[in-house]
């Protein structure tokens, strides 16, 4: 791109001035839109970008990744009238499309925002960008209209396919299906879109269509005093995320009015020119259109720039009518006014120039940390005082888990330290290939990674109130059910997340209280991805050898070899098992009066108390009491349900999310356990693809290891 002359900079930031000064003397109206709009008066952060005459809010890269991004328009938008807190009345419309390479790779969506804050750029992920971990994206919050393309459990969504209006939270206080009105965000078109604000009657309007007509009707329509959640002055554009996905956003037109005349912001914002071309990267001039049937058509008539124009002639015949005198005061007083603010200008435009490119450095700075970065050995090793015995915080699949202290910045990490041996290093590529690629809020986030002096390092960030298995067994106190009910949600969307959302399912293999971390508000993040495996989707799992630990493995997963989702399903109808009695899968103590003998199983032990009608007999003893007893019962069943012998009878994971937030009923679960049948020829077949170069009949061993009072019984099938 070639830089602008001085001059041609000097004039264009001299009239950009004095048409915001008119502005203020006016009524502080606003209007601008893709045809008028130069490349300065775009601001865009994090991921957003232009392409090909189109702003996209997200990387347009052919595999799955999380980021975030946002295009702003670069002035504050005044929107609370100087001493009367009277709110503007505004309308914007604009045309939007998700393209995504790979269909069944969904997430993330976009948004319309109002936002006090030009410079954050909120969360990957279903936050759509608007907010940071979980708080507003700045000190006085946001508004949004919501373009959701994934059903978000925690959000509240409705479906991955709806509109909703957001105030400082990602829960919408309004929504609506898109499906109503036959719109498929997720279809790739082009999409309408009108928002309206009347500062006057105080109703907000959304109104969505694949045509250039607006509806009669709007899609969404509500009251709301807007004096109540904005400041003086809000930044107006759009914000988007992807969690994991291929999903790419752009805004293909956009225009933006407002005025404190509520008269003169009835209308929708002013149409594209017929003749407008597309952004050229050489101009200094946005200049991006639709195809013409895409303009709105009941937008202002070209009979506003008529009315300026009349306006402006009539004041020229009244000051010719005043005589010479006259003009030359206004001149003289003119040309006052311009040498007084051209100094003022001078400062201000050197001011925002040096605080641009401190936000340009700062915002790369962002991207590069938010990235899995390479650590060197020394760095780790001092972090962890040279595996320290004394930071040891646990053991994952193939290796010991160490707590470090990063001794540059101050960070509490976790570093994995992977074993020695050709397989650990085979585990190790694994976890790197597969969870460098993810993405989710319950899963946990890889910082880095170490490969030298023969070591292999991944490094964690630390979950403050360590695994689950701990917090069940080994804590003072009992986990409370609250806690106990957001953990298991949130290990439920982890895995529907990796089943049913990425780009290639994964099958995690390994899931168990241990591998269930806990963040500082008890969230669960998933860990551990030593023993996952990648498979395209509709793809059969090939077999292998069996690995993981008893009392989580599925039946037909320790006869076959061949691990799936419905493996991983399994397990998790364990774990909610686990969390809902405080047992352990295969509990080795005896705890008294013949309740629960020496190496009793969990399920079977459920399935029992089911048949003979005392299900809530399983319920913690150590809770007291404090749970409500329909959620303890309903969170029961999903457990026997998941630990189902058929695999075929076992819920998906998508669905479990729904049985537990109360969406869905919970099937019927049989009294008495089925039974588990395998054909003799079946099974042969199965562990034929099993076990390869073992002529001599299949082994089984089992080995333990434990860690302080936890242990593992792995079973691996040679």
């Amino acid at each position: 791109m070639s830089n602008p002359s001085p001059k041609s900079s000097t004039f264009n930031f001299f009239f950009t001035y004095f048409a915001l000064c008119s502005a203020i003397l006016t009524g502080a109206a606003t209007e601008f839109d893709f045809g008028t709009l130069t490349l300065s008066s775009l601001k865009l952060l994090g991921d957003a970008h232009l392409n090909n005459g189109s702003v996209r809010l997200t990387r347009d890269l052919p595999v799955p990744n999380s980021g975030s991004g946002r295009a702003l328009y670069t002035k504050p938008v005044r929107f609370r009238q100087i001493g009367t807190h009277l709110p503007t009345s505004f309308s914007t419309f604009f045309t939007f499309s998700v393209m995504n390479l790979n269909p069944s790779s969904i997430g993330g969506g976009l948004a319309f925002i109002i936002s006090p804050d030009d410079e954050a750029v909120g969360d990957a992920g279903g936050s759509l960008g608007l907010v940071i971990t979980e708080g507003p994206a700045s000190g006085s919050g946001f508004l949004a209209v919501e373009f959701d393309t994934l059903m978000d459990v925690e959000y509240k969504d409705i479906n991955g396919n709806h509109v909703g209006f957001d105030l400082n939270s990602m829960v919408s206080s309004a929504v609506a299906d898109l499906g109503a009105v036959d719109i498929d965000l997720k279809s790739g078109d082009l999409v309408n879109a009108w928002i309206e604000y009347d500062g006057s009657t105080r109703v907000f309007n959304v109104s969505v269509s694949y045509s250039n007509l607006k509806p009669k009707e709007p899609l969404l329509s509500f009251p709301l005093d807007l004096d109540q959640f904005v400041n003086d002055f809000m930044y107006v554009g759009f914000s988007g995320s992807t969690q994991g996905s291929t999903e790419v956003h752009s805004i293909d037109w956009w225009s933006f009015s407002s005025s404190f005349d509520a008269s003169s912001s009835s209308s929708s914002p002013p149409p594209p020119p017929p003749t407008a071309t597309l952004m050229n990267p050489t101009a200094n001039t946005v200049r991006s259109s639709p195809p013409p049937s895409m303009a709105p058509s009941n937008s202002a008539p070209s009979t506003t720039t008529t009315e300026k124009n009349s306006k402006s002639s009539s004041c020229h015949n009244q000051l010719c009518k005043q005589g010479p005198g006259a003009v030359a005061g206004v001149v003289t007083a003119s040309a006052f006014v311009f040498a007084l603010l051209a100094g003022v200008l001078i400062w201000a435009y050197s001011k925002k120039t040096k605080q641009l490119k401190k936000s340009s450095d700062s915002s790369f700075a962002s991207e590069i940390i938010r990235m899995p970065k390479e650590f060197t050995y020394k760095q780790l090793r001092v972090a962890t005082k040279c595996f320290n015995a004394n930071r040891i915080i646990g053991h994952g699949a193939f290796g010991t888990v160490y707590k470090g202290i990063l001794p540059d910045t101050g960070d509490i990490i976790a570093v994995k330290r992977c074993s020695h041996s050709g397989q650990g290093k085979e585990e190790f590529l694994s976890e790197l290939s597969i969870i460098g690629t993810l993405r989710h809020r319950n899963l946990v986030r890889l910082q880095g990674w170490c490969h030298e002096k023969g070591e292999i390092l991944l490094v964690y960030d630390l979950m403050p109130n360590g695994s689950l298995d701990k917090a069940l067994f080994e804590a003072r106190t009992p986990l409370p059910w609250l806690h106990r009910k957001k953990i298991l949600l949130g290990v439920a969307s982890a895995l529907a997340y990796l089943h049913q959302e990425c780009e290639n399912q994964v099958i995690h293999r390994d899931i168990k209280s241990s591998n269930i971390m806990l963040d500082e508000g008890f969230n669960a993040r998933l860990g551990d991805f030593g023993l996952a495996r990648q498979i395209e989707h509709d793809k059969s799992p090939d077999a292998t050898v069996a690995a993981g630990t008893m009392g989580y493995l599925a039946p037909e997963y320790l006869l076959t070899g061949r691990a799936s989702e419905k493996t991983d399903v399994f397990s998790y109808g364990a774990v909610i098992l686990e969390v809902a009695s405080g047992r352990r899968p295969i509990e080795r103590e005896v705890t008294g009066a013949g309740k629960f003998g020496v190496a009793s199983n969990l399920v079977e032990w459920v399935w029992s108390l089911h048949r003979e009608g005392k299900l809530l007999t399983a319920a913690d003893d150590r809770l007291e009491g404090e749970y409500e007893e329909g959620e303890m019962r309903r969170v029961l069943l999903v457990g026997l349900l998941c630990s189902h012998p058929d695999p075929l009878a076992r819920p998906t994971m998508r669905a479990v999310v729904q049985m537990l937030v109360g969406e869905a009923e919970v099937p019927v679960v049989p009294r008495a356990k089925p039974s588990t049948t395998f054909s003799t020829s079946h099974l042969l077949l199965s562990l034929q693809d099993s076990v390869s170069d073992c002529n001599d009949g299949m082994m089984i061993t089992l080995s333990s290891s434990s860690s302080e009072n936890s242990f593992d019984d792995r079973l691996d099938i040679v």
